[in-house]
């Protein structure tokens, strides 16, 4: 199975959302990761997916996507021609018998300490899943209290842009 990363331009609308993730579902697709927002202009939104499957089917997926009304564009973005990064805040208990040991690893991971008192401490940390699990893992040696991840945002390198290929 394959990890497959589509950045879809879709019409600004109520629902939109639903009939895409319905699409992924009725072909049996597993999302790992989902990101949504407004783009820069309000009559478009970019949602970007990142599942698993095996590449017919993911040809199919992106056939079945064109056809919805709302869908305006769609690209599949690779390592080799887009930068990803996803965010996670994870909060952790403030033991001061470890707390040099979660600075270290703050500070190795680049983690950014955004709230911290003396029942727990909350870190910032961005870069792609593999960092974002990683540092999960050092994190099991501490008492995580929560944990929050973002989807992976995506974004062509270079000029070309989701925009350039509607698909109106």
């Amino acid at each position: 199975m394959n990890r497959y990363t589509l950045a879809v331009l879709v019409r600004n609308q109520f629902g939109v959302l639903n009939r895409l993730t319905s699409m992924f579902r009725r072909r049996q697709f597993n999302i790992s990761a989902i990101s949504a927002s407004e783009t820069e202009s309000g009559d478009y939104s970019r949602i970007t997916f990142s599942f698993d499957g095996e590449e017919n089917g993911k040809v199919q997926l992106v056939n079945q996507l064109y056809k919805l009304p709302d869908v305006c564009s769609i690209k599949e973005l690779t390592p080799s021609n887009s930068l990803s990064c996803e965010l996670m805040l994870i909060k952790v208990r403030n033991d001061p018998a470890s707390r040099v040991e979660l600075q270290a690893a703050a500070e190795a991971f680049k983690a950014e300490t955004i709230d911290y008192t003396k029942d727990s401490i909350v870190l910032r940390v961005l870069g792609d899943s593999n960092k974002m699990d990683d540092f999960i893992s050092l994190m099991r040696d501490q008492t995580i209290l929560e944990i929050c991840r973002t989807g992976t945002a995506s974004i062509e390198k270079g000029a070309s842009t989701l925009r350039q290929n509607l698909n109106l």
